[in-house]
């Protein structure tokens, strides 16, 4: 009896070759799509995140907490800009993409950034996005440099000086406080110009000589973060010369309201401008953003 020949239903070399020739060219097609994508995924979570800050922040506004008077929200996206939605709409502001910053919205979202939404007294929302950015965009820097402009137009320091006060402090986060109010009524007049505008921040030192006075800034709202955590800040002296330092965040209590203070109370300012010495704050700012970038204060944010 003779043997039935069976086919041969193997590939051969040249049919496997075709075969992922084929796959790459499809791979290499849908990975740009995909990434696109995931990319949209990205800004979509950026977007609900802020909104959610907004609404928070809203809410603070009509229970009239203003220690919750800001809130800042990390990004998520790795692209700079909005490449998935154009326009997009937040806190009421509509913005696109080839607009320039207006009164109320500062910045572009960028990767590793982050987006600060502020409430103002009789200026309303202030949404401000911020950090390093990447594919080397080129973001101008909108702050002045003068820090201590604000409590310098109010008359607190005068008065200060009249009741023979030797130390002071003004915790933007501070419930219910006459001194805040004026100084936010200052840096409302600055508009987008005043880092002041976002995060938390607090004057503290001597009323009388410039040369102990200090103004502590960080991006991060410290109600959010807590007590007893370390947060870094610019440190900018009203005499002049901006550090980069790190403060412990303390508990305090107003009107029986708690908040979460920059710092706690300082006698002895050396240790926080011991450091190098910035002589523009875009330069503190830009090394302050480095510091955050490389995940030290991440948990903490």
């Amino acid at each position: 009896m003779k043997k039935q020949k069976t086919g041969n239903n193997g590939f051969t070399i040249a049919e496997l070759l075709i075969v992922v020739a084929i796959l790459g060219v499809l791979v290499a097609i849908s990975m740009p799509v995909f990434s696109g994508h995931l990319e949209k995924s990205r800004e979509t979570v950026d977007l609900a995140n802020v909104r959610s800050a907004y609404s928070e922040v809203m809410t603070a506004v009509m229970t009239e907490d203003t220690a919750n008077y800001s809130r800042t929200v990390k990004l998520k996206q790795k692209r700079d800009n909005w490449n998935a939605y154009d326009p997009v709409t937040v806190a009421g502001i509509t913005h696109s993409r080839d607009e320039d910053d207006t009164e109320h919205w500062i910045g572009i979202p960028v990767e590793n950034g982050e987006c600060t939404l502020s409430y103002i007294p009789d200026f309303g929302m202030k949404v401000i996005w911020s950090g390093a950015g990447g594919n080397d965009t080129p973001i101008s820097f909108p702050y002045n440099d003068n820090l201590h402009g604000a409590l310098g137009k109010t008359d607190i320091l005068d008065e200060l000086k009249k009741q023979n006060k030797t130390y002071f402090e003004i915790d933007s986060k501070c419930p219910k406080s006459d001194m805040l109010t004026r100084v936010n009524e200052e840096i409302r007049k600055e508009g987008s110009s005043s880092l002041l505008g976002t995060g938390t921040w607090a004057y503290m030192g001597s009323p009388k000589h410039a040369s102990g006075r200090y103004l502590f800034w960080t991006s991060m709202d410290t109600n959010q973060v807590g007590a007893g955590k370390k947060i870094p800040v610019i440190v900018s002296k009203a005499d002049g010369g901006f550090y980069i330092s790190e403060t412990t965040t303390a508990a305090r209590k107003k009107d029986g309201k708690t908040y979460v203070a920059i710092a706690d109370h300082i006698a002895d300012f050396s240790p926080y401008t011991s450091g190098k010495q910035y002589d523009s704050l875009e330069d503190a700012y830009n090394a302050y953003q480095k510091l955050l970038a490389d995940g030290t204060y991440e948990k903490a944010s």
